[in-house]
C-alpha cells in the first residue's frame, strides 16, 4: 500500500456511501491523528483501537449520519506521495466557504484548518472533508 491515508479515507468514503455504521482500517498514528480531527469536528462519532482478524492492529470507526444520510459529503486526499502539497498558514483553502474542514499535518500535530490558521502554522495538507 503506497498512500495509507488515501486507503482510509476511500474505505470511509465506500462505507458511509453503503450506509454501514462502522469501517475497520489498519492501524497508524497518522491514521489516529487524522480521526481525531474528524471526531473533534463532528464527521465522525469516533474510533477505537482493535485487532484485525489476522491479528494486526487495527482502529473501528463509528461513522456519523443524520437523517439517514451520511455527514460527510465529499472526501478528498490533497497532498499525495506523488505530489506533496505545503502551504504556509495564510494560503491554507477555506473549504466551502468555512463549512468544510481541511486536515493539515504541521510541525505542532495533525489539525484542522481553523486551528492551524489561529496557531499559525503551515503544512501538508492532507485532506478536505465536507
Amino acid at each position: 500500500m503506497n498512500d495509507p491515508i488515501a486507503d482510509m479515507l476511500t474505505r470511509i468514503r465506500n462505507s458511509s456511501m453503503r450506509g454501514k455504521s462502522t469501517v475497520i482500517t489498519p492501524a497508524s498514528k497518522l491514521r489516529a491523528w487524522v480521526l481525531d480531527v474528524l471526531a473533534d469536528e463532528g464527521y465522525i462519532r469516533g474510533y477505537e483501537a482493535t485487532t484485525g482478524a489476522d491479528g494486526h492492529p487495527a482502529i473501528e470507526i463509528s461513522l456519523k449520519y443524520y437523517d439517514g444520510t451520511p455527514v460527510i459529503r465529499e472526501l478528498k486526499r490533497v497532498s499525495t506521495p506523488g505530489r506533496r502539497v505545503y502551504m504556509g498558514a495564510n494560503d491554507i483553502p477555506v473549504v466551502r466557504q468555512g463549512l468544510g474542514v481541511s486536515i493539515v499535518s504541521t510541525s505542532k500535530g495533525v489539525m484542522s484548518d481553523a486551528s492551524a490558521r489561529n496557531a499559525n502554522v503551515g503544512g501538508e495538507v492532507l485532506c478536505t472533508v465536507f
